[in-house]
């Protein structure tokens, strides 16, 4: 080839990227988009309930809200819709999340430090994980059946402590001890879930974000439980 010949790419220089991972990137930024926007919703709902001071609305209408809502996302998860029932039900999940940190912040000392450190905590170990599952591409789903069974321990575990608790018994100890449980599920679902979409297992945006805001959501409130308990004299 001549030196004056001006240099021309061709297209087998080039190298072809396939279908799958087209699809499986445009899957990751979807998700990881819709669940920035869903968490900042929710912040905004959670500073709503505290700056009217809203009640909680308890452990039995919480999970009625949360599965009916997760239910109807599931349902329209392929139509636009789906995007409002997602936010509907992140929306609900952070008018929950509110009167508990407006209750952290007035009933202890450092309440802002706690939530400060739950969020930390929680951001650091999402980014961390599912960091490590984007970059290694490793394939999780091995852990489907432990994480099943450690789910199935937890919600005993709730309802055993909220029954103890309904009769005036101090569940401290035990609460502690559920709680460190849930923070070891939600940072194995964060890496499970993240290798679904990564691997194609998940092929949902919408899903995916509900998957991964529940991870989040669930995380946060039991380092929130760790750190006031620790700190609780």
């Amino acid at each position: 080839m001549s030196t004056n010949e001006p240099f021309v790419l061709k297209s087998k220089d080039i190298p072809e990227v396939s279908e799958s991972s087209l699809a499986t990137n445009k899957l990751i930024r979807n998700t990881y988009m819709l669940l920035s926007m869903t968490l900042l919703f929710s912040a905004f709902t959670a500073s709503l309930a505290m700056m009217f001071n809203l009640p909680h609305p308890g452990f039995i209408l919480t999970l009625v809200g949360f599965f009916g809502l997760f239910f109807l996302t599931s349902k329209l998860r392929n139509s636009v819709w789906g995007l409002a029932a997602v936010f509907a039900l992140t929306g609900f999940m952070g008018l929950t999340i509110g009167p508990m940190i407006g209750m952290y912040i007035s009933n202890f000392s450092n309440g802002h430090e706690l939530v400060i450190m739950a969020f930390g905590t929680t951001a650091a170990v999402f980014l961390g994980l599912s960091g490590y599952a984007l970059t290694t591409k490793k394939d999780f789903s091995f852990l489907n059946a432990a994480l099943f069974a450690g789910l199935i321990v937890a919600v005993v575990g709730i309802v055993g402590v909220f029954v103890l608790s309904m009769f005036g018994i101090h569940v401290g100890g035990l609460q502690l001890a559920l709680s460190g449980l849930i923070v070891l599920l939600m940072g194995g679902f964060m890496l499970y879930d993240t290798s679904n979409i990564v691997n194609g297992y998940e092929t949902n945006y919408i899903m995916a974000t509900v998957s991964l805001y529940v991870s989040i959501y669930n995380m946060f409130i039991h380092l929130l439980v760790i750190f006031g308990l620790w700190g609780d004299d």
